[in-house]
């Protein structure tokens, strides 16, 4: 038995952790935390429509924000795959839930960061994003469910990442829906 035969087991967990270490690192920023309402029986919810939209960034030059990406519809999409998931069926009328989202940009953020000419740690500025969603109980008008997700503000990211980042966001804060 060969060297490299005998070894060749490693060379998928070597691609896997590779590949693990790389999906942390893209959306290892990404802090996610939901509320619910204990009293409410989630069961009895079946369908949801969209109560509105929301502009995400607006940001005409593309420095924050793909120009060649709808990220408002990504957003969209995947909580509809999300809530698809969780057995909620899309209505235009008479839904059991209003589902909405808004997301958002603070510029003005300060964190101190080491400073790469010496041990000191300097006031830097690091944009954060965040990420909120909301099911109200559409006959109160009450939310019954929320869920947001915060993280680092990324300069053109590739729109794979972008995607990728969201996914993980949505699919995260949906994680712990009716647990």
């Amino acid at each position: 038995m060969t060297l490299l035969t005998k070894y060749n087991f490693l060379i998928p967990v070597f691609f896997s952790i590779l590949f693990i270490s790389s999906c942390a690192t893209l959306t290892g920023d990404i802090e996610v935390e939901t509320q619910a309402d204990p009293s409410i029986n989630y069961n009895k919810y079946k369908t949801y429509a969209w109560a509105g939209s929301a502009q995400i960034v607006f940001d005409p030059i593309g420095q924050w924000e793909q120009p060649t990406l709808d990220t408002d519809e990504e957003v969209r999409f995947v909580i509809n795959r999300e809530l698809r998931g969780h057995g909620f069926n899309q209505v235009e009328h008479d839904p059991d839930l209003l589902a909405a989202f808004a997301a958002g940009v603070d510029m003005t953020i300060l964190e101190l960061k080491e400073d790469p000419e010496g041990d000191k740690k300097i006031p830097t500025n690091v944009p954060k994003a965040a990420l909120v969603i909301a099911l109200i109980d559409a006959s109160s008008g009450y939310v019954v469910w929320l869920g947001h997700a915060t993280g680092d503000v990324q300069k053109q990211q590739t729109i794979d990442d972008i995607r990728a980042r969201i996914d993980y966001a949505v699919s995260q804060i949906f994680k712990s829906y009716n647990k």
